[in-house]
């Protein structure tokens, strides 16, 4: 491992001592908590005041975490809230439909599964949360492609990942002009021979797409002759519906 910089190691060291508790402390409580001399911290925390990682009490002289440094971490903190207001609406959208759920927020141009229930049978099943699909070749995926305002995701070669999946960036556009029209997306075959998927936009209070959420399961159950079954769809875009109204009014 490579050398590591004092001044940044101390820094992070005072943010977790502010983060571990409700009180403001002061410099000779940081002092004695860090072993570090009195004229070392004013410089550190100078500097984390000015970049408002930390604020200073005007009365007491005692510190706190800043607004900033807060607003930093309000992603992963929306992903938390997402999930926890969607819980409930996936387990019973795993019920109605008989397949598994899924709900994905979009992450460095992929799609993150935040949550995943399994299928409500005997059959094995491996936990997906945590782990990354495809944009362009997902469900899921397509409905985050369609409403990210950025475009991120369709700057790098789109992968095949079955004879089925869209490499085209033409025709993955017309695809995405498409989901945004219908307002859910589908997959048949294109991320796992066999498999097709269903997914819809979930959207926060100010009508921004916050994350999807679908089912995926086999062709035979969900696209019968090869047409999505659209009972199916019906049920996704209820869920996401509901979880949208939480959202909405927490």
């Amino acid at each position: 491992m490579g050398e590591t910089i004092q001044s940044v190691e101390r820094a992070a060291a005072i943010l977790r001592l502010l983060a571990s508790g409700p009180r403001r402390l002061g410099v000779a409580e940081l002092a004695r908590a860090l072993g570090l001399p009195k004229g070392t911290l004013h410089g550190i925390l100078r500097t984390l005041v000015h970049v408002g990682f930390v604020e200073q009490d005007e009365a007491s002289g005692k510190y706190r975490l800043g607004a900033t440094l807060l607003h930093l971490g309000t992603s992963y903190l929306d992903v938390n809230e997402l999930r926890t207001r969607a819980i409930n609406w996936a387990d019973a959208l795993a019920g109605r439909s008989r397949e598994s759920a899924w709900i994905g927020t979009l992450h460095e141009g992929h799609v993150l599964v935040i949550h995943h229930v399994f299928r409500p049978d005997d059959s094995l099943q491996t936990l997906q949360v945590g782990t990354y699909l495809p944009t362009h070749a997902s469900a899921l995926g397509k409905v985050l492609l369609a409403h990210d305002p950025y475009g991120e995701a369709l700057d790098r070669p789109l992968e095949p990942y079955t004879k089925h999946t869209i490499v085209d960036p033409a025709a993955l556009e017309e695809e995405l002009d498409l989901v945004r029209t219908r307002g859910w997306a589908g997959e048949t075959e294109e991320l796992t021979e066999g498999e097709v998927a269903i997914a819809a936009p979930i959207k926060d209070p100010r009508g921004l797409v916050v994350g999807a959420i679908g089912i995926r399961g086999a062709v035979e159950r969900l696209a019968p002759g090869g047409a999505l079954h659209m009972e199916f769809v019906s049920y996704v875009r209820d869920a996401a519906r509901a979880i949208t109204r939480s959202l909405e009014h927490p």
